[in-house]
């Protein structure tokens, strides 16, 4: 049942955790059996398994800590998202997490992130449960035979959800952590099962070491390739569409969610995809869908009645449920996971108030502007007591991950696309006619029609600019009605647009003094202007 090697062994002693009960690099099927035979996980009819991640079924933002030290004190933009932790309360953490595992059978990787050898990182992943080292296999890369022999692990996991922490005795806010160590490369993780800190926890430190150390543009995106050669980027929150627009037949697949840009190389950080499986389908998502078979973990999903077939439509324990797979799940994917300097980015919004053209052409300081303001909009029933559209704001799209301040992602991003003559379109995949509740969703078709047209270059006609936001709008988009491109041009109220639209750019501006004092004037100078006259 185990590879277990005594120079492995004596490494984990290294790092304080001394047991016998240590099953190296396991296969996902051995994982899989395991996480069966003790009841963590069922076998569904698809050949996945599925676990429930208990009290936790998403990430604990609040409960994500940095320790403050002399690599960490001048450089991490510390607040509300980059929280500090004390360097002892770490080490005392860390002695008390290593003494639970000591007791446990664990189960230890050896993988790493970045398909760039470049910028290749070695990771040594330590977990309480079979099914959560079955994530790590999915979701990191894998090495081969000679790689394994040779490893040298450079950062360092342990996962341990079964390990509750004192707040008053360790320093946490409460009894969970998932805590960031840049000096001892060391990630810890406690008292919460949610297999995605575990994958954000090695992303956020890639967001440190990538642009700071390296002067590489890490990047919370998705990224696919055509037949050509040709790149392209994705951008944008959760409900925009990120991967079902990413997700195309007719490209290749690099990644969904995590990259890299150096020079002229996109790289995947990752191994595999950690995709959301509420209502998924055959229909919706054919990829996806097929995806989920043997090897695949699924989270928090429950069954139709007496049988093991996963009802995807409920979403009564959580509407994050998930289901990690490796990458090779899919048919279409770059092999390796690289591709050459994008053509085009997209970020994708859903604007909710119907103001934002559904595809609009950015400046250098506009793509500065709206990556660090990362906009996208809540619908009233997607959360408890959202009853109207809410603005919603996440600084580069991925906020949560990122410990530099944001106009240093931003300049990076605007540094390339000045050097590559690299086009970003802002693609509105919201509302039109209206807002939420009056107008009407912009349909998928037109909105793949819009992408297509520009990956295959045929975006070349005359643009119009929009009065507040400053955008560049095409007059037409072939198999797109041109009555569309225009949002104002789609409300019978005009000054119903006008009045909304002000309010929008309000809340922009009102989001953006936060980084104002950082910002260049070139950034400062693409935000919108609430000029119209109600």
């Amino acid at each position: 049942m185990s590879t277990l090697k005594e120079e492995n062994n004596n490494t984990l002693s290294e790092l304080g955790i001394r047991t016998g009960k240590v099953h190296w690099n396991l296969s996902s099927e051995m994982l899989s059996k395991i996480a069966i035979e003790k009841e963590n996980a069922i076998k569904t009819s698809s050949g996945a398994i599925n676990v429930s991640t208990g009290e936790f079924t998403g990430r604990s933002p609040m409960d994500r800590f940095i320790v403050k030290d002399s690599i960490t004190e001048n450089t991490v933009w510390w607040g509300d998202i980059n929280i500090a932790f004390d360097e002892d309360k770490f080490e005392g953490l860390y002695k008390k997490i290593t003494k639970y595992l000591s007791h446990k059978e664990i189960y230890a990787r050896d993988c790493y992130a970045c398909a760039d050898k470049r910028h290749k990182i070695n990771i040594r992943v330590i977990n309480e449960y079979a099914w959560s080292n079955m994530f790590a296999y999915n979701m990191f890369l894998r090495p081969n035979d000679q790689e394994i022999s040779d490893f040298k692990p450079e950062w360092t996991i342990l996962n341990a959800p079964g390990f509750i922490a004192n707040p008053e005795l360790d320093g946490t806010r409460q009894h969970n952590f998932a805590i960031l160590n840049f000096s001892k490369k060391t990630i810890i993780i406690g008292g919460t099962a949610y297999t995605g800190e575990i994958k954000k926890g090695i992303f956020s430190a890639l967001n440190f070491i990538l642009p700071h150390e390296k002067n590489v543009l890490s990047m919370h995106c998705s990224a696919n390739i055509g037949k050509k050669g040709d790149t392209a980027i994705f951008f944008g929150l959760s409900g925009t569409g990120k991967t079902t627009l990413s997700a195309d037949p007719h490209r290749n697949l690099i990644g969904d969610d995590e990259h890299g840009w150096d020079g002229d190389t996109i790289f995947n950080f990752e191994g595999g995809c950690y995709a959301k499986c509420i209502d998924l389908s055959a229909e919706k998502e054919p990829d996806i869908f097929a995806a989920v078979k043997e090897g695949a973990l699924l989270e928090n999903i429950t069954f139709f009645k007496d049988t093991n077939k996963p009802n995807y439509e409920d979403g009564s324990i959580t509407q994050n449920t998930r289901v990690s797979y490796p990458i090779y799940h899919i048919k279409n994917i770059a092999k390796p996971s690289l591709g050459k300097n994008p053509k085009n980015i997209f970020f994708l919004t859903a604007d909710a108030f119907g103001v934002l053209p559904p595809v609009s052409k950015l400046t250098a300081g506009q793509a500065m502007y709206h990556f660090i303001s990362g906009y996208t909009a809540k619908v009233a029933g997607t959360e408890a007591g959202v009853t109207e559209p809410q603005t919603t704001f996440s600084a580069c799209f991925g906020a949560p991950f990122m410990p530099l301040h944001p106009t240093k992602y931003a300049e990076m991003l605007g540094e390339k696309m000045k050097e590559e003559n690299v086009n970003v379109w802002l693609i509105n995949t919201g509302w039109s006619g209206g807002e939420y509740g009056v107008g009407e969703r912009i349909s998928l078709k037109y909105t793949r029609a819009m992408i297509t047209a520009i990956l295959n270059e045929k975006m070349n006609g005359e643009y119009q600019k929009d009065a507040i936001f400053g955008l560049q709008m095409p007059l037409s988009c072939p198999n797109v009605p041109s009555e569309i491109l225009n949002p104002r041009n789609t409300w019978m109220d005009k000054r119903a647009y006008d009045k909304k639209a002000n309010e929008l750019a309000n809340s922009f501006n009102n989001n953006f003094r936060q980084f104002a004092n950082y910002a260049s004037e070139e950034i400062l100078q693409a935000a919108p202007k609430s000029i119209i006259k109600i």
